[in-house]
């Protein structure tokens, strides 16, 4: 799929992309992931509270566990990958469980704001700090993988057109690459027409890394809106219901 500028009637769409966070941005969360990091670090004998993590929420899952067990034991003990290995395949597990046997809903108006941004169209991908087979139960069990092809790119008539993982890239957030992966994949050259959406300061800082035209953060998903405040934005939105006019008031 190629993504080019649309119009509508005879005014030119600002925005032609716009890459949104999953869990507790598009995909809801009431805690759940956190729970599971806590757990699977207590099953692997590493001491973390939710104070230490909730800095490092929407980093890579991996490299969460790498910084946390580098502050415990230091960055040169000999056996740090196999602990955080161990630490990630326990956090797989249960993450993995949870999402195939748990009640998934979407967020908020997120639903609503696909369509809409379909109806202008306006291109929608995903991006996570997740790994594919992970994404792949959740997209599957949201019937959001409708269409898409073995890229996991879709059409202009498909739900979403796109979904890139952090597995997929050299390096996840707070670097650009999933958001430019995402460019890529669709054929869109420039990032001034991206919208980046999230509920993390890292969703904020890839925005930013990869000169979107618009940075802009949830407040009902992982963060407060007083924690969320401290970032470099563009806006801050109680849900995606507020995406609409949000977007339509900058064009």
């Amino acid at each position: 799929m190629t993504v080019v500028t649309y119009e509508r009637g005879r005014r030119m769409s600002q925005f032609q992309l716009v890459v949104f966070d999953m869990a507790g941005t598009t995909v809801a969360d009431q805690g759940e992931v956190k729970g599971i990091f806590l757990q699977a670090a207590r099953n692997t004998g590493l001491p973390m509270t939710p104070e230490q993590l909730q800095p490092l929420r929407g980093l890579s899952k991996r490299v969460v566990f790498r910084q946390l067990w580098g502050h415990e034991l230091g960055p040169d003990v000999a056996d740090l990958s196999a602990r955080v290995e161990s630490s990630y395949a326990e956090f797989r597990r249960l993450l993995e469980n949870h999402y195939e046997t748990q009640t998934l809903d979407p967020t908020e108006g997120c639903l609503e704001c696909f369509d809409w941004l379909r109806s202008e169209g306006i291109a929608i991908g995903l991006t996570t700090g997740f790994y594919r087979k992970v994404t792949d139960i959740i997209l599957s069990r949201l019937g959001w993988n409708q269409g898409l092809d073995e890229r996991h790119v879709g059409t202009s008539k498909t739900l979403i057109q796109a979904s890139v993982t952090s597995d997929e890239v050299a390096e996840g957030r707070p670097a650009p690459h999933m958001i430019q992966r995402t460019m890529e994949m669709l054929g869109v050259q420039n990032a001034q027409q991206v919208v980046k959406i999230g509920d993390t300061p890292p969703d904020f800082q890839a925005g930013r890394n990869a000169g979107c035209g618009m940075t802009l953060a949830v407040t009902n998903g992982s963060h407060t809106a007083e924690q969320l405040q401290e970032q470099p934005h563009d806006e801050l939105l109680s849900s995606l219901s507020e995406l609409k006019d949000c977007l339509q008031s900058h064009r």
